[in-house]
């Protein structure tokens, strides 16, 4: 069986080209297509594969401004040929799904999150870009939805990384999709030991959707400390921080500092909304609580007073509560069998193994 894997960018390995190498696993002679590559900026399994990308690649700093050039991407896949590949499967974060297989073929999408910035996300984005952006935005934002939901019709069967997802599948597209938890690397954090000390943590990378501010307000309010660990951050944000003597911006941090991190904190804060949320699951397999906003992909993935705890108004009152809260009952936080149990169920094996049903239940069919 001749194998596609098309993937909207690789410059840079988060969760979305981790699931791509996990896919390369069950197919390591499958070709991948992309817009933009950055040879540099990937691993060493997906650099083996023979890598096709669009013209969009040859735009200039294409490796830098990628995401300034999505509205090209969807006239771009035009350029993909996969006449010769009986499975194709298209990992959609940005424009991917939209590639035109052999009628014979079969087009799994693993749809990551349709695409934010022209759903849901679309105002917050707009808000946070300069003039030239939103010059654009108002004008091709009609038409880039309408080649979004038109191109899930190529797709078979719809994939996707947590039942928040599902929903936005739904909503968008009309489609069902079936819920396959992406690729977690926990074995790091499964031997991490605990020692917990006397601060929480936030981390990842200092973006406004993730409401840093939130979870500041609530420390400084409450006297509490708090260690942001991450890039970016505005600073005004970072000025008041440090004013305060409460919170602590660390930048961005090695694997080893990451671990460091999570068995000394007394918890991780989430108090924004992600698809998935692989920082939850990674702190949980190193026994590190979490106390995440009550929406998104963490009510998949972090079990209410077994692994965490949620609060629900994003609020630093709301979040203030929650602490109150996880203080009274810490101690039932400390055995470390019920996180493991818990974040199994998102490892790397388990996500082969349930790729792999979907895709033989394909070839019985």
């Amino acid at each position: 069986m001749k194998v596609a894997m098309v993937h909207y960018w690789l410059i840079s390995m988060r969760g979305g080209e981790k699931m791509l190498e996990a896919l390369l696993e069950l197919f390591p002679e499958a070709d991948i297509y992309t817009h933009v590559y950055h040879p540099a900026g990937v691993s060493a399994l997906i650099n083996s594969h023979k890598i096709y990308t669009s013209s969009i690649n040859k735009l200039p700093f294409a490796q830098r401004l990628y995401q300034k050039y999505m509205p090209l991407m969807p006239n771009a896949l035009k350029e993909f040929n996969l006449q010769k590949y009986d499975l194709v499967i298209s990992s959609e974060a940005g424009p991917a799904k939209g590639v035109v297989p052999h009628p014979e073929a079969y087009h799994i999408c693993y749809c990551h999150s349709p695409m934010r910035y022209i759903w849901d996300m679309y105002h917050d984005y707009f808000q946070g870009s300069g003039p030239l952006v939103r010059f654009f935005m108002k004008r091709l934002v009609s038409s880039l939805r309408v080649w979004d939901v038109c191109s899930a019709n190529l797709v078979d069967r719809f994939v996707t990384n947590s039942s928040y997802v599902a929903k936005r599948v739904k909503r968008y597209y009309n489609r069902d999709a079936e819920v396959v938890f992406g690729p977690a690397d926990i074995e790091p954090y499964l031997s991490v030991p605990r020692k917990p000390e006397d601060f929480y943590l936030f981390f990842g990378q200092i973006v406004p959707y993730k409401r840093l501010d939130i979870a500041m307000e609530a420390c400084i309010r409450s006297g509490r400390r708090l260690v942001v660990a991450g890039a970016g951050g505005r600073k005004q944000d970072i000025r008041r921080g440090e004013k305060s003597g409460l919170v602590t911006f660390t930048g961005r941090l090695t694997e080893e500092e990451i671990s460091d991190y999570f068995s000394r904190a007394r918890a991780l804060l989430f108090p924004g909304i992600e698809d998935l949320g692989l920082i939850p699951i990674e702190a949980n397999a190193a026994g590190c609580p979490v106390i995440a906003f009550r929406q998104g992909g963490v009510l998949d993935t972090v079990k209410e007073n077994v692994t965490g705890l949620f609060f629900d108004e994003q609020t630093p009152a709301s979040l203030t509560a929650a602490l109150d809260k996880f203080e009274a009952l810490e101690d039932s936080f400390s055995r470390r069998q019920q996180f493991t149990d818990q974040v199994k169920q998102f490892s790397r094996e388990e996500f082969i193994k349930r790729m792999e049903r979907i895709i033989a239940e394909r070839r019985r069919v």
